[in-house]
């Protein structure tokens, strides 16, 4: 059976109506990225967001990134051997400071969009964006799970962390996780693919999850730990096809 650290990690991509208390992932220093440390923090979703926010207008500290740089590049990777056109459209669901949008305009995609529903969180990654002369790149404050289809249609659609804070919802965990799989088909072009990265749910959960309407394409590499003389993996990073 897999062996899964389950680190809960809910950020401001959690919805408005959770109201549930987040935990944030604090980098030890510039040297040591790959090495997290855990601190919990009891603020709101919103609140987390608006100290960021204050942080890069006074010293141009983007914020945290969520599993890491290395969560961005392997998903960059994948997209590098897959051929994705440099026009496709993509989407990042649950954005948050928008730096995946500026590794993903950097490495030449054209097409971006990033939605969150914190409110200081769209702005945070304006101002990030902006900051980077990337003024092509949309954001948009969408409730993901209630954008009734308005979102359009994408070639890729990308989930970092997103996914797992809706999941934790206490109140409505079932319906919620429901109503992903839903926006989720819709937001996608048929044979559109998607990425997640998941610290919460393992491989064989998440296959369970995204089995209708979906395919399964790759697992992509992530860290291992062993634990009582058998071996699992920190998160869960999986690439799915659109289908029906």
């Amino acid at each position: 059976m897999p062996v899964r650290a389950h680190v809960f990690v809910e950020t401001a991509r959690t919805q408005k109506r959770m109201n549930a208390p987040i935990m944030i992932l604090r980098r030890q220093n510039s040297a040591q990225k790959s090495n997290l440390q855990l601190d919990v923090l009891l603020c709101s979703w919103e609140e987390a967001y608006q100290k960021e926010l204050e942080t890069f207008k006074d010293i141009g500290d983007v914020g945290e990134i969520w599993f890491g740089e290395e969560s961005m590049s392997r998903v960059l990777r994948w997209m590098d051997k897959a051929k994705i056109p440099k026009d496709a459209a993509i989407l990042d669901i649950g954005t948050g400071n928008g730096a995946f949008l500026v590794e993903l305009a950097n490495h030449g995609y054209r097409s971006l969009t990033g939605v969150d529903y914190s409110p200081a969180s769209i702005e945070l990654a304006r101002n990030v964006l902006q900051a980077e002369g990337l003024t092509d790149v949309t954001v948009k404050e969408t409730d993901f799970l209630n954008c009734g289809g308005e979102l359009g249609e994408f070639d890729v659609c990308i989930d970092k962390g997103t996914f797992d804070a809706i999941s934790l919802n206490p109140d409505n965990n079932k319906e919620c996780k429901k109503l992903y799989v839903h926006t989720l088909k819709e937001a996608l072009k048929d044979n559109g693919f998607f990425a997640i990265t998941s610290c919460n749910w393992t491989k064989e959960q998440l296959l369970e999850r995204f089995c209708e309407g979906f395919e399964f394409v790759q697992e992509l590499p992530t860290p291992s730990f062993q634990f009582g003389g058998k071996t699992g993996n920190s998160v869960a990073a999986l690439i799915f096809k659109r289908v029906h």
